[in-house]
């Protein structure tokens, strides 16, 4: 939950940052955006180290279609091993929404007086959830499929290397995912990171919001679990 609470907290703060009005980072561009949430993901890994850095329900469900443990425990730490079962997949998930839902709102809460001065909607969804450059919802959801089966098979990959990067690695990877493969839908790649932030701005009392576009929501929660499960697959084959 707090991984992924500080995953959204500086990646919806970044987006918020570079569209909002009469913030410092207005027009930042998308660099800076990738680097935002390149950032918040190394904070959100080393956050939830203890439990195996789960952030993203597609990275938990590659690793249980992988065969692999949630967590595979610390000795020197004292920190035991999580098993891959429906049950712990759950409490997984539970705090990934809970966690992601408590970013956008701690996220909303410090750019409020910015939210209030910005006319735009669309501009104030986008920092919340994604959406698409261009509306074609196969097409959409082939990007993220292909986007998370990057994301997943890559970091299951890095486990396997003794390179010990670690947090930093995957930091990397989202900065690459973003720059290469964030165009056509804003790069989701994550249930959580969209369906959290889109339900609260739903329900916060933001000023001239407009609508939450649930009729997209879709694509970046199906889309994510299908290329994280076969990355995980894959993954399995490969190693």
């Amino acid at each position: 939950m707090l991984g992924t609470m500080m995953l959204l907290l500086f990646g919806g703060g970044v987006v918020a940052n570079v569209l909002l009005k009469d913030s410092k980072g207005f027009n930042g561009g998308w660099l800076l955006i990738n680097f935002g949430w390149g950032i918040g993901v190394f904070a959100g890994v080393y956050t939830a180290f203890s439990t195996g850095a789960h952030i993203n329900p597609a990275v938990t469900v590659g690793l249980w279609v992988n065969g692999s443990d949630f967590f595979p425990g610390d000795p020197a730490r004292d920190l035991p091993a999580i098993p891959a079962t429906a049950g712990n997949a759950m409490l997984y998930f539970s705090g990934q929404m809970v966690g992601a839902m408590l970013g956008a709102l701690l996220m909303y809460l410090a750019y409020k007086k910015h939210f209030d001065a910005t006319d735009n909607p669309g501009a104030k969804l986008g920092i919340f959830s994604t959406g698409p450059a261009i509306r074609s919802y196969g097409w959409n959801l082939i990007t993220e499929i292909i986007g998370t089966f990057v994301l997943v098979y890559v970091v299951i990959m890095f486990g396997q290397t003794p390179s010990g990067l670690g947090p930093l690695a995957v930091a990397l990877l989202v900065v690459g995912l973003g720059a290469s493969l964030g165009g056509p839908t804003g790069y989701a790649i994550n249930p959580a990171r969209d369906l959290g932030p889109r339900i609260m701005h739903q329900i916060l009392p933001i000023k001239g919001k407009g609508d939450s576009d649930w009729g997209y929501s879709w694509v970046p929660v199906v889309g994510p679990l299908i290329g994280g499960a076969i990355g995980g697959l894959l993954a399995a084959v490969a190693i």
